[in-house]
């Protein structure tokens, strides 16, 4: 079994339901050598900082070979599992998914999140398009013989307001989670859910370890825990907050005499 597989079944053997694997976003070598100092068991990026590091906007908008260098000097600067946030993996029909998969596990990737919205467009992808789109990253991994962790991604509630997240919306997610984990999906992600009973729901009607993101609102991890989470990621808050951070003391240092 090559090093990375191996990495790849660590990072699957981390999501543990009740016992969240916790996922502090990262964006280039540097913090995610501080992220592993931390006690970190797996690095992630998150698409967002990643792009927003190298001046560019999130939404694919970082060139693909920009992104996938990024995560190359990641993989070679820590000894730790590294996920790639993969947006819509560059590509939409599942031939071009499954080549893009295979130059990032090149890199030495051992995980995907994989979102259902349409990139540059509106809206999601019809479940059944977007299970033909999961099973070509499936597929891909089990080409290159890389069991990588495919984290299947809905953007249902993090496109509405969470004052608007209802039991319709839940049930779509539900549905989602069945047709991907169907196409070979690993884990599911619902990033903008905060409701506790949706969120206990979630992972109650669904087979697929379950991923929340802890933005502001979000209960805290313990209760996370508490309803079967088996993945907290932070997504772009640690950026944001580093920049407000750097953004102040560089505020400071310049108006010293104010």
């Amino acid at each position: 079994m090559s090093d990375q597989s191996q990495r790849a079944k660590t990072f699957t053997s981390l999501h543990k339901k009740g016992d969240p694997v916790i996922l502090f976003n990262i964006w280039d070598a540097g913090s995610a050598g501080a992220v592993r100092d931390a006690g970190a068991q797996a690095i992630a990026t998150g698409s967002a900082p990643v792009a927003m590091a190298q001046g560019f906007g999130d939404g694919q908008n970082i060139p693909l070979e920009t992104a996938l260098e990024n995560a190359r000097r990641i993989v070679a600067a820590v000894d730790l599992p590294v996920t790639l946030d993969f947006e819509g993996a560059y590509a939409e029909d599942p031939q071009g998914i499954a080549q893009n998969v295979k130059r990032a596990l090149d890199c030495g990737v051992v995980g995907f999140n994989f979102e259902d919205q349409i990139i540059g467009g509106d809206g999601l992808y019809d479940t059944a398009v977007q299970a033909k789109r999961v099973e070509a990253m499936r597929a891909a991994c089990e080409d290159a013989c890389i069991p990588a962790y495919v984290n299947a991604r809905t953007d249902i509630f993090l496109k509405a307001p969470a004052e608007t997240h209802d039991e319709a919306m839940l049930n779509d997610a539900i549905a989602r989670a069945s047709a991907y984990e169907a196409a070979g999906a690993s884990g599911f992600f619902a990033p903008g859910l905060k409701d506790e009973a949706m969120i206990g729901h979630l992972c109650e009607r669904t087979n697929l370890p379950v991923n929340i993101i802890a933005l502001p609102g979000t209960p805290g991890t313990p209760r996370l825990a508490e309803l079967g989470v088996t993945r907290v990621s932070y997504g772009p808050v640690p950026y944001r907050q580093m920049i407000k951070w750097l953004t102040d003391q560089a505020h400071a240092a310049i108006h010293y005499r104010n």
